[in-house]
């Protein structure tokens, strides 16, 4: 089985380089580059990459805030920095980097870099990437929203509700944060659990296990009031009296 590798870049030739150099060594596989933090997170959590090659400074924020939220994905994840200014290298390492590069790079130094990597992953051959099992759990446990100028990583738990609301989704928590995105229901409806997430109006996704009480709205409406929450959802008599058959 090939390691895959991830390579966060703002340098289109930098990419390019160190590409070329993983992919001389055939127990590696490049499956993605990027130039930002969006899209590297995006990609980190589709491509699920065993090693990420970061740029210190990528566009339009820090390569070291990214693998601070990579790390927290997957803390066995394989972060090499590059950089090419030196002073950055103890910020790296307190991330508990496996190793860094300095630009303009040694060729040798990258080799030398892939050959630990194989060796240590060769000792201890454990990716919670690996197993499709582990995988679901961790798509359960997580969930991707995409932000206009982010992503965030939401614990599935934390979701009280969920709205539609004209072009966009917001999503409400126990925290009392709020996230909004272009995302619609039907793409939450395929990731969450349908026995704890209820598609109970056509605007409107809940928590079942977060409803403190239900109230008559229209003649075949309900409102659905939460547990230390101040906003309310709606609910058709249909999945009412769905739920209401779950718990008796």
């Amino acid at each position: 089985m090939t390691i895959k590798v991830m390579v966060v870049d703002d340098e289109p030739h930098i990419r390019k380089i160190l590409q070329t150099v993983i992919t001389k060594n055939t127990a590696f596989e490049v499956v993605a580059g990027c130039d930002n933090m969006t899209d590297a997170l995006i990609a980190f959590n589709e491509k699920k990459p065993q090693v990420v090659f970061m740029d210190i400074e990528i566009k339009g924020s820090s390569g070291i805030d990214c693998a601070k939220v990579m790390s927290g994905i997957n803390p066995d994840v394989k972060i090499i920095f590059a950089t090419a200014h030196s002073e950055y290298m103890a910020n790296a390492f307190e991330l508990y980097a496996f190793d860094y590069l300095v630009k303009p790079f040694d060729m040798k130094r990258i080799e030398h870099t892939l050959e630990r990597i194989e060796r240590s992953m060769a000792e201890k051959p454990v990716d919670t990437y690996v197993s499709k099992e582990v995988a679901e759990e961790e798509k359960k446990d997580k969930i991707l929203i995409k932000g206009k100028e982010n992503v965030s990583f939401l614990d599935v738990d934390d979701i009280v509700f969920i709205e539609r609301v004209d072009n966009s989704t917001h999503i409400y928590t126990k925290t009392r944060e709020e996230y909004v995105t272009s995302m619609s229901l039907a793409d939450f409806e395929e990731k969450l659990d349908e026995h704890v997430f209820v598609r109970s109006h056509k605007s409107y996704i809940i928590n079942v296990t977060m409803i403190k009480r239900v109230e008559q709205y229209g003649r075949r409406t309900y409102s659905v009031y939460f547990k230390n929450m101040d906003k309310d959802a709606l609910i058709t008599k249909e999945k009412y009296d769905q739920i209401k058959n779950m718990y008796e």
